[in-house]
């Protein structure tokens, strides 16, 4: 009988399901937590419901004990949950962007460094690196990370032209088996994909093939970030929509009824 138990044990867990309902609620009942706490701003907050971190995070299969990193992550909306999250019994690599390559760059890097150094209680631990074509330092040790994430970055990768650079740098970090996380504005399907993402949209299809062509295998998609009120037809592209309103006041009450973008939510594992 014992081995019986224990074979169906190993199974469970050759078959991907070592994580169990109740390690899983566990990390719902603390994501709920950070997500609650006083430490996020009411502007940040106010976006949960554009961009379903809860959701997100789960469905990518985050554990509090994980080693992750959080690529480009800008002004650190999502660094504010993973870092608490992580604190105790994970890790988290913050793959920043190169303060060097530009004066945006070195605004959103400091930016980011004094949002850590200003409550270290919650980010002393967070570890930043960086994400550059010019650079050749990894975003975290070799195979060590078990989840990477990254959030509405690859129109940025398109648009520089090292975007199978990135995911080459993302694959390196992570374990065999490890588990690539990624969220992008969903172009749209009828439309051949701009080269450069001049939009700031990128086609499904597109990234799935860029991706898997890069050592992944795609394992799961989500609707969990889709708005079907997104029209993907703007002037000014993804940025006309919340929270940038690069139209300005013309037509802001109609694009706040929009929402942010529709994405697609996407889940690689490392081959």
């Amino acid at each position: 009988m014992r081995l019986r138990v224990l074979m169906g044990c190993l199974a469970a867990l050759i078959a991907g399901c070592a994580s169990s309902p109740a390690l899983d609620g566990r990390t719902a009942s603390e994501l709920d937590a950070v997500l609650a706490s006083s430490h996020r701003s009411q502007a940040n907050r106010a976006r949960d419901v554009y961009r379903h971190p809860k959701e997100t995070l789960l469905f990518f299969g985050i554990q509090p004990d994980m080693t992750v990193v959080e690529v480009w992550p800008g002004a650190g909306w999502y660094t504010e949950i993973l870092a608490p999250l992580l604190r105790e019994n994970g890790k988290l690599y913050a793959a920043q962007l190169d303060p060097k390559a530009s004066e945006y760059s070195k605004n959103i890097v400091q930016g980011y460094r004094a949002k850590l150094e200003g409550a270290p209680d919650l980010y002393d631990r967070v570890v930043v690196t960086t994400l550059a074509a010019s650079s050749t330092d990894p975003i975290a040790p070799p195979a060590s990370a078990d989840l990477v994430v990254t959030f509405r970055n690859l129109h940025n990768w398109m648009m520089f032209g090292w975007e199978r650079e990135a995911f080459e740098a993302m694959h390196e970090a992570l374990k065999p088996g490890g588990i690539l996380g990624i969220v992008e504005h969903r172009g749209d399907p009828a439309l051949p994909q701009d080269p450069k993402a001049g939009s700031g949209y990128v086609n499904e299809g597109f990234a799935i093939e860029l991706i898997e062509s890069v050592g992944f295998e795609l394992i799961d998609r989500s609707e969990i970030n889709a708005n079907p009120k997104d029209e993907k037809n703007y002037e000014k592209g993804v940025w006309t929509l919340p929270p940038t309103f690069a139209a300005g006041s013309e037509s802001r009450d109609r694009y706040a009824a929009i929402g942010e973008s529709d994405r697609f939510t996407l889940k690689f594992r490392k081959r």
